[in-house]
């Protein structure tokens, strides 16, 4: 159940409200992440589980000798798990968390390609008709013939974190 007053975090248009992002897909959707946020694009490589860990950062790669957790956005917007194909990636970015800088793998099922949105052809998450979570998504985009969903990665996160703190308080 999401909140009824939902905020979407704000999308970080430049002065000509204009976003670069790096386009992918999950589960035959399109998203988009900022390209500023990515650091490299990888094939798929050895995961290991993390025993207890949120199904979502369930698993870690070694990254350039850095372990570092890997994300399977599916999850947050509960598509099906899909099987690894040689499109398959690794997207790894940087982002903040809890005002930490954090390196995060993101498993996509394809990534397409570097664009430019433009602001004008965004609008808001509406409020009926869509299957994920208002809150985990920033703003959609026309794209083309396409709908590209830019997701609020510090919403989805910041989830796992609140959980993860609460399990904490249990124990």
């Amino acid at each position: 159940m999401q909140p009824d007053n939902v905020q979407p975090a704000t999308v970080p248009w430049n002065q000509d409200r204009q976003l670069e992002v790096l386009v992918f897909d999950l589960g035959g959707q399109s998203f988009a992440l900022e390209a500023v946020l990515v650091r490299e694009i990888l094939d798929m490589m050895p995961e290991t589980r993390v025993p207890g860990a949120p199904p979502l950062v369930g698993h870690v790669v070694n990254f350039r000798g850095r372990i570092i957790p890997l994300a399977n956005l599916h999850l947050a917007f509960g598509m099906d798990l899909p099987t690894t194909t040689p499109d398959s990636r690794i997207v790894v970015i940087e982002i903040e968390l809890n005002g930490e800088a954090m390196m995060v793998g993101l498993r996509t099922d394809k990534v397409h390609e570097v664009a430019t949105f433009d602001a004008a052809t965004s609008e808001g998450a509406p409020v009926v008709g869509l299957r994920w979570r208002r809150d985990y998504v920033r703003t959609l985009v026309r794209h083309g013939d396409d709908i590209v969903v830019l997701p609020d990665l510090d919403a989805i996160f910041q989830t796992i974190a609140r959980r993860d703190l609460a399990a904490a308080a249990i124990n």
